[in-house]
């Protein structure tokens, strides 16, 4: 009876989590316009979403605002958390409680500081302080996934490498890098997603003519959201669970194989 509870909840939690999700993939093949019934199967709202200038454009801005900003803030974060990687006691706690503020801060108080940083520079608001901004926020999320992994890391692995004759920037790329990549990749996945989930921080930071897909959803619902944003909507989602599925499908092989 336990086990019947148990998997009862788990279906239920699970199923309030992905029922919307559900829903908004069933309506982007339904033929008319309204969310509220069910006018017939169609694709004519994914050939639209083909055809519609604006929301690829949105797209794009998008992909490439999260490509960027993670490429950099990846960058940063690794290197970041080399460097902090070796300090001790209350230096260390101070630097990471920084690390944190971005973190636990609400993006509202974020985005309103970019944004009057931008003006007291006299940045024009468009793609490169949305960059930039993005990179901002993403940087903490970086360090605090790759820090576990050097944490991990048995400080005599360096050493040994330098003993045997490797500079410093051969330790760095071929013993230090390989250990912590999977603290790497999740910061990097970390960081596009945020990226590409951004809201609040892009409405204050973006300018005229550059939207991304949060920012567009937004404006589209002063008049009504567009059928296409489900269709959009469908894509991404399921190109994220076959991003997952190829992810884990390694580490399944190698789970047999281990057995």
């Amino acid at each position: 009876m336990s086990r019947f509870l148990k998997r009862l909840y788990l279906f239920l939690i699970y199923g309030f989590l992905y029922a919307p999700i559900l829903v908004l993939i069933i309506f982007s093949f339904n033929e008319g316009r309204t969310r509220g019934s069910w006018d017939g199967f169609s694709l004519v709202w994914y050939r639209r979403l083909v055809r519609d200038r604006e929301i690829l454009s949105a797209v794009y801005h998008s992909l490439l605002v999260a490509s960027i900003s993670t490429i950099v803030s990846t960058i940063i974060g690794v290197l970041g958390a080399i460097g902090i990687s070796p300090y001790r006691g209350k230096l260390k706690r101070a630097i990471l409680g920084m690390n944190q503020i971005p973190v636990l801060n609400p993006d509202i108080v974020m985005a309103v500081g970019l944004m009057v940083f931008y003006r007291s520079l006299g940045l024009d608001f468009g793609l490169l302080s949305l960059i930039l901004s993005h990179i901002a926020f993403t940087v903490p999320y970086v360090v605090l996934s790759v820090l576990p992994k050097l944490k991990q890391m048995p400080s005599s692995l360096p050493e040994a490498a330098m003993d045997l004759g490797a500079t410093p920037a051969q330790t760095l790329w071929k013993v230090v890098i390989p250990y912590i990549k999977p603290g790497i990749i999740s910061g990097a996945l970390m960081a596009f997603t945020l990226s590409i989930d951004d809201f609040v921080i892009s409405f204050f930071t973006t300018g005229s003519g550059v939207d991304t897909i949060s920012t567009l959803v937004y404006s589209m619902a002063r008049r009504g959201i567009n059928p296409e944003i489900n269709a959009l909507s469908a894509i991404m989602f399921v190109v994220v669970l076959l991003l997952l599925v190829i992810m884990n499908l390694p580490k399944e092989k190698s789970a047999q194989e281990g057995r």
